[in-house]
């Protein structure tokens, strides 16, 4: 692997990957937006919460929580933890200073008793439970439904310019853009841009993929201001160049499990993307496994980390691997159909494949 050229906005490598019988040249090129979350994490503590408690206020205004209900409730309960675990602080802070109150007879006792055990279950315990990272990704979600802000859409016009020249300069085999997390909201969001600017993409030039994994699509369609994603996901739906291929698990709660992102938000069912279920029980060893179960963070974040055993998914060879995404994603079990115990590829020729990868790797958030 080379060293990362950073960039302000990313960075880019080169990865090698090799078997038996084949080898693979990858570009990547990773799409950084962790730094407009930390403009969100370098307010103070109590204004994040206060500012993610009227972002989740806009979600269930919106009729997200409704939708989230009706179509995954394990992602409600998700979206219900930061506020819940607020109010549940301030029940026991008032419970706290009532009992204050009633044992000295003085209200302001009481009162300020609850605001002191308030501020300190949300600056202790809060911050343990990740409250404030949590809400800033609310409070980032809530803006990005109306209009993104315009440094991110700066961004995400030059990555689509650069998708574009990447599939007309004869250089590579395949395109690949992967997106967890909220990051696969990003990713549609960059093809759209890319088809506005060469609506033949995908089907001249190299072959065009799109992975979304521990996806958030839904999160940001189901909120009824998401006009402009909503159309940008109906329009990525129906090209017919990239191909589109999303896994949901159902560990992770904070992705949508046994969904379609594009039926389930209310547009036409166009067929894409193609849908695997995969079981991160299967990716780890048991015992590793055991030791990270109810750990959501984490194995949210399995998605993008690598496996222990060969399973339907595996990250890395969706990325680096000698087979493209459309092969990739439709044999029956994934990567673990196509080699053999030695790593080499069954009954195939030697590849040499190149990919160039535009990732949208979101871990700050998660």
């Amino acid at each position: 692997m080379t060293e990362p050229e950073h960039r302000p906005d990313g960075a880019d490598w080169t990865v090698e990957t090799t078997g038996r019988n084949w080898r693979v040249t990858t570009r990547v090129r990773l799409f950084r937006w962790d730094d407009l979350l930390d403009a969100y994490a370098a307010a103070p503590w109590w204004k994040r919460m206060g500012r993610g408690m009227l972002a989740c206020l806009d979600f269930v205004a919106g009729g997200a929580l409704h939708r989230y209900l009706r179509t995954a409730w394990r992602y409600a309960l998700f979206f219900l933890y930061p506020p819940l675990t607020v109010l549940a602080f301030a029940v026991a802070a008032g419970f706290g200073g009532a009992a204050l109150g009633r044992a000295t007879d003085s209200a302001l006792a009481g009162v300020l008793l609850g605001a002191a055990v308030f501020g300190a279950l949300l600056y202790g315990p809060g911050r343990w439970f990740k409250l404030p990272l949590a809400f800033d990704d609310w409070t980032f979600a809530s803006a990005y439904v109306r209009v993104p802000p315009q440094v991110l859409a700066d961004r995400l016009d030059r990555l689509a310019a650069d998708l574009v020249a990447a599939t007309r300069d004869g250089e590579f085999d395949e395109i690949v853009v992967l997106g967890h997390s909220l990051g696969a909201v990003l990713a549609i969001d960059a093809i759209d841009r890319a088809l506005a600017l060469a609506p033949d993409l995908g089907r001249t030039g190299p072959p065009v993929g799109l992975v979304t994994v521990g996806s958030s699509v839904l999160k940001i369609a189901l909120h009824g201001r998401a006009v402009r994603f909503r159309a940008a996901l109906a329009r990525v739906s129906v090209a017919d160049g990239p191909f589109w291929v999303e896994y949901q698990a159902l560990s992770d709660v904070m992705n949508f499990y046994k969904t379609d992102p594009v039926g389930d938000a209310g547009l036409v069912p166009s067929g894409r993307p193609l849908v695997r279920v995969v079981r991160i029980s299967r990716m780890l060893d048991p015992a590793y496994y055991r030791r990270i179960w109810g750990r959501f963070f984490r194995l949210h974040c399995q998605f993008v980390r690598g496996n222990d055993r060969r399973t339907a998914y595996d990250y890395f060879m969706l990325a680096c691997g000698p087979l493209a995404v459309r092969e990739t994603a439709c044999l029956p079990d994934g990567p673990a159909s196509a080699f053999a115990t030695d790593g080499s590829l069954i009954e195939r020729a030697p590849a040499n494949a190149a990919a160039d990868v535009a990732g949208s790797e979101m871990m700050l958030a998660r």
